[in-house]
């Protein structure tokens, strides 16, 4: 802990900013020279903002479910979704909870999957034994979760949704810097910080004007976390968000969630740029002898994935 400074007030959450990375890369393969050269080319690109997917983190590193039980509860299936949760193994798990969740999967039988799974598997063993004494009550068995841990589903389907329709902008050769007719923006608050509680359509009357402000930094296009309220963009923009919806075939009444409210969404929107100002330096890798290292010192507001500006750099 560093102390910065004082303050006659308390923090509260709403008061974080952002978080500060200091990244190292190491092991690459490539000379100093050609590093720095690549590492600067790609610093200049993100200069305007790097696209803000939501990172790894968001959907489950080892296992990927995350979203996928989301998915399952805006469908209603709290069936699918408790299995999911429970039972899906995945490669990198260990082996004995591999085997475990594949029993339970194949069977069913949470009172002898219960004996399998570790201790340190708290959630899924909260489930199970509430399954064991109410069969078929999967409602109840996600009760068994934290609050925290019940929205985290729901808002992990919506950051699915919203990378693909961030990408599908991407892909279709639609600029994220820019907006476009039909477009909806949103605005910097007072801490700096994109609002996306004032929204604002961009027609062509505005174009001009909101492009400026995008261009200053004062305003940014967003797309949709759905929900049961979700607004779409209209023009090009707004097909293609319309379009990762049908295909999905997300059915935006489910964020209602019937058998659990207290999880329901009306949607909201989220900026498509992460403002991204690095420094960094280039230099021998002293840990693995002939190769090349690249520290990255940076900022990120709030509810950014430094996992997603490496990735832009990784990739290269």
């Amino acid at each position: 802990m560093k102390p910065i400074g004082r303050s006659n007030k308390k923090i509260s959450l709403g008061d974080l900013w952002g978080n500060r990375f200091k990244i190292t890369i190491r092991n690459i393969e490539l000379s100093n020279d050609e590093t720095l050269s690549r590492v600067k080319a790609v610093t200049q690109e993100l200069l305007r903002g790097a696209p803000n997917f939501f990172g790894v983190q968001r959907f489950g590193e080892m296992r990927p479910v995350t979203h996928v039980v989301g998915e399952a509860i805006a469908r209603g299936n709290f069936r699918d979704a408790a299995l999911t949760y429970i039972a899906r193994a995945f490669p990198d798990e260990p082996e004995e909870i591999r085997k475990a969740r594949q029993f339970v999967q194949d069977t069913g039988d949470y009172k002898e999957g219960l004996k399998l799974y570790p201790l340190r598997l708290q959630f899924e063993r909260a489930m199970m034994n509430h399954l064991i004494a109410y069969p078929d009550d999967y409602t109840g068995a996600f009760k068994k979760l934290s609050p925290k841990l019940q929205a985290m589903f729901l808002h992990a389907y919506q950051s699915y949704i919203f990378n693909i329709i961030l990408s599908r902008r991407i892909a279709s050769g639609m600029t994220i810097h820019e907006a476009y007719d039909g477009d909806i923006v949103c605005f910097k608050n007072e801490m700096g910080l994109p609002d996306t509680s004032r929204l604002q359509r961009v027609t062509k009357d505005n174009l001009d004007g909101i492009n400026n402000l995008i261009n200053r930094g004062k305003a940014f296009v967003t797309a949709p976390l759905v929900g049961y309220e979700t607004q779409f963009a209209e023009g090009a923009p707004g097909e293609i968000e319309r379009a990762v919806v049908r295909e999905l075939n997300v059915e935006l009444e489910g964020f209602k969630v019937p058998a659990m409210p207290e999880l329901s969404s009306k949607g909201l929107r989220r900026e498509l740029i992460l403002p991204f100002s690095p420094e960094f330096t280039v230099a021998e890798d002293e840990i693995n002898i002939g190769k090349t290292k690249v520290t990255l010192d940076f900022s990120l507001q709030k509810g950014s994935y430094a996992t997603t500006v490496l990735r832009e750099y990784i990739k290269k």
